[in-house]
């Protein structure tokens, strides 16, 4: 498979960075139809892709990525305005349940598709106060994360991450130890290094996956699992390193890194963190008969 993008791909990247750009201080019901107004919603998984990379990378906070990879793969249409889905057999911690006018329930039966307003929710604070997550209270539900599911919250962490990357280059570029700045220190170069290589690796994995839900390969559960386990991997170094790059400034709210840290954090851990996503993959090649 070729991961170079197409040139109207690198087209739609240029437009979604520009267009979140000068729109990002808009309130947040503005934002949400002005993505609605240009169809982000009814793009391809590849060009889905591209968009919440982007997306991942400003810590939006509209129902995009529960519209777009919860409820639309469940439910197998977008829904009527807002909607999120419930499909790893337990309603916990559901992204946008409290907020959603649809709501995909994946039950023993099949997919029931809900007005929000009908759901059973308890909405849950969590540390990211841009997001909105709830339990939903539901009989007879099923278990069966959507590999579109997966590759969405992998991609946007992908995004946050490279949020905290360019803002710890830009800090240390900046700030100056013994007279020169301490970006040019070589124990701050591993680190930005490491961050760069996690990133890259996680990048690779979540649109690889991209493509394999597109071309609807044979290996796209394997993909979207590979690609969740390292969204989780890549957040952790880049948490941590970001962190220690920025000192104690990285650990105030006026510091814009808490607003990224947070939201990749989240997006590994929505659904399962890393080391689930690595078990159900080993669980997959050993039902195929990889391992032995």
């Amino acid at each position: 498979m070729d991961f170079e993008f197409d040139e109207d791909q690198r087209l739609l990247q240029e437009m979604v960075r520009d267009t979140v750009a000068k729109s990002r201080s808009q309130p947040e019901e503005k934002l949400w139809r002005t993505y609605q107004e240009l169809g982000w919603l009814e793009t391809p998984p590849v060009e889905l892709a591209i968009i919440l990379d982007e997306l991942g990378y400003v810590a939006d906070p509209t129902p995009f990525l529960a519209t777009t990879t919860w409820f639309a793969p469940l439910a197998g249409r977008l829904p009527d305005g807002s909607g999120t889905g419930v499909c790893d057999g337990a309603g916990r911690f559901v992204l946008d349940a409290d907020r959603a006018d649809e709501a995909a329930l994946l039950t023993r039966d099949g997919v029931v598709v809900v007005a929000g307003a009908e759901l059973d929710v308890e909405p849950v604070p969590v540390f990211d106060p841009t997001l909105h997550v709830a339990h939903v209270a539901a009989p007879d539900l099923a278990a069966g994360i959507p590999d579109l599911t997966l590759m969405g919250l992998a991609i946007t962490a992908v995004g946050a991450c490279r949020r905290i990357l360019d803002l710890a280059l830009a800090h240390v570029k900046r700030r100056e130890q013994f007279g020169v700045p301490i970006g040019s220190f070589q124990a701050v170069k591993h680190k930005a290094a490491d961050m760069h290589v996690a990133i890259e690796r996680a990048k690779a994995l979540a649109y690889y996956s991209a493509l394999t839900i597109a071309e609807d390969d044979a290996r796209r559960r394997e993909a979207a699992l590979m690609a969740k386990a390292a969204a989780g991997e890549c957040q952790r170094i880049v948490f941590k390193h970001g962190y220690q790059l920025f000192g104690a400034m990285g650990y105030t709210w006026e510091n814009d890194l808490q607003i990224y840290l947070k939201r990749a954090k989240a997006c590994d851990l929505l659904l399962g963190g890393a080391s689930v996503h690595r078990r159900a993959l080993l669980e997959e090649f050993a039902q195929k008969g990889a391992v032995r």
